[in-house]
């Protein structure tokens, strides 16, 4: 873009003489404008031209984006302004045009940050939630960050429900004790566990303090002591060996499920991974070739649930045959979801649930279980599982010929 400089006056000052484009003739009187460039040097004149062109552009915008929509665009942009050095504010008051005699007080809002800030509704308090939050999903596949997303929609959702779309300054204690409430009535009517409620409430919470911290907004938040009493928490049945063997593997027994999902239930027999660590695996962590076959879970393409989760498992029995028949993995279900969905309705209707509390993850809890009736050592057991240790981790642990013989001796 050609920009016309020139000396204005007898100060020796070069100035940028620019036409006002037409969108902004509505804020703006002048059809042309001349921008001070400070400085008697053309070269240096030069140098600046662009930037204060850009500026000017910037605090026009502010000025037009005066409806609700654009609100907190134009508050940053002010906002911006007013962390600028002392030098550079006073360039921009004598930059504020005149109307009739008169300052444009307008134009002097949006260049000396004298802007209030827009009110944060709660909904929108989510949307900034997303960008303030990007460092919480780094390394997160399409599908977890799905997963990470959706309580906290859901969260969000179900307070504007009881409450409404409030700004964040102005919801109180009463607000949160009404939905606290409103989830005691669900548990009691519904049979649902306070767990339900206090992720709702832990999720509410870190999305409105993340963006009250993030925004230097200084609210005072009524987040406090609102947690439920969870009591016992509940967990899923293991399947016992028999009905692994007599139902889930007998013959036929798994026919009418696809195939993919059906070698993913099968890997889980004997490593007990979870059904997302199965189908998240990339054809190089599966080590068919190797002198003892095995899987490596690893953080590729994906996050783990912790650092334990990262680990080696030997392949033995159906799970190593499974395997065989998809030795790249599962590109069906690798980053998709409806993995655990498909299986437990298949599962359910084909009468192979061993109790109505049982489901897919319950082969998790029958792998563990195994591995404690073979009295295998605590360690090699939380290392084979992807758990924490209850004590501080010395040494590499087994070598992958003892977790071998460790699944070789449970395995199906």
């Amino acid at each position: 873009m050609k920009l016309t400089i020139r000396q204005r006056g007898d100060s020796g000052i070069y100035h940028l003489r620019k036409t006002v484009p037409r969108r902004y003739h509505g804020i703006e009187p002048r059809r042309e404008v001349w921008i001070s460039l400070k400085t008697d040097s053309e070269t240096e004149a030069r140098r600046r031209a662009d930037a204060a062109w850009q500026e000017t552009l910037a605090v026009w915008e502010a000025m037009k984006s005066g409806d609700a929509d654009h609100a907190e665009a134009r508050f940053q942009a002010a906002r911006e302004v007013a962390r600028s050095p002392m030098s550079e504010i006073l360039d921009r008051v004598e930059a504020i045009p005149e109307r009739r005699g008169r300052l444009d007080m307008k134009v002097a809002a949006a260049v000396l940050g004298t802007i209030t800030p827009p009110a944060v509704t709660v909904t929108k308090a989510l949307e900034q939630f997303w960008d303030l939050a990007q460092d919480r999903t780094l390394g997160k596949s399409a599908d977890q960050i799905r997963r990470w997303r959706n309580p906290r929609i859901k969260a969000v959702t179900n307070f504007v429900k009881v409450v409404g779309d409030k700004p964040i300054g102005e919801i109180t204690q009463d607000d949160m004790l009404d939905f606290v409430d409103w989830w005691m009535g669900r548990i009691r009517a519904e049979g649902l566990t306070p767990n339900s409620a206090n992720k709702d409430i832990t999720h509410l919470g870190n999305i409105l303090k993340t963006v009250n911290t993030k925004k230097r907004m200084g609210l005072k938040l009524p987040l406090g002591d609102l947690a439920l009493r969870e009591g016992e928490k509940r967990t899923r049945p293991p399947f016992s060996t028999e009905w692994i063997r007599d139902k889930i593997l007998a013959p036929g027994a798994l026919d009418g499920l696809n195939r993919e999902a059906r070698c993913i239930l099968l890997g889980m027999v004997n490593t007990g991974y979870r059904p997302s660590e199965g189908a998240g695996l990339l054809p190089q962590h599966i080590r068919l070739d190797a002198e003892i076959p095995h899987i490596s879970i690893e953080p590729v393409g994906r996050t783990l649930k912790s650092q334990y989760s990262r680990r080696v498992i030997p392949l033995a029995g159906v799970s190593l045959a499974a395997f065989r028949e998809f030795p790249d993995g599962f590109p069906r279900y690798r980053d998709n979801a409806g993995l655990s969905d498909t299986i437990n309705k298949f599962l359910r209707e084909n009468r192979l649930l061993e109790t109505p509390e049982h489901s897919l993850y319950s082969l998790r809890h029958s792998f563990e279980d195994r591995m404690l009736e073979a009295e295998v050592d605590e360690r090699i057991r939380r290392d084979l599982f992807g758990h924490a240790l209850n004590r501080e981790r010395y040494g590499k642990g087994a070598s992958l010929e003892h977790k071998a013989r460790v699944i070789a001796s449970i395995a199906l």
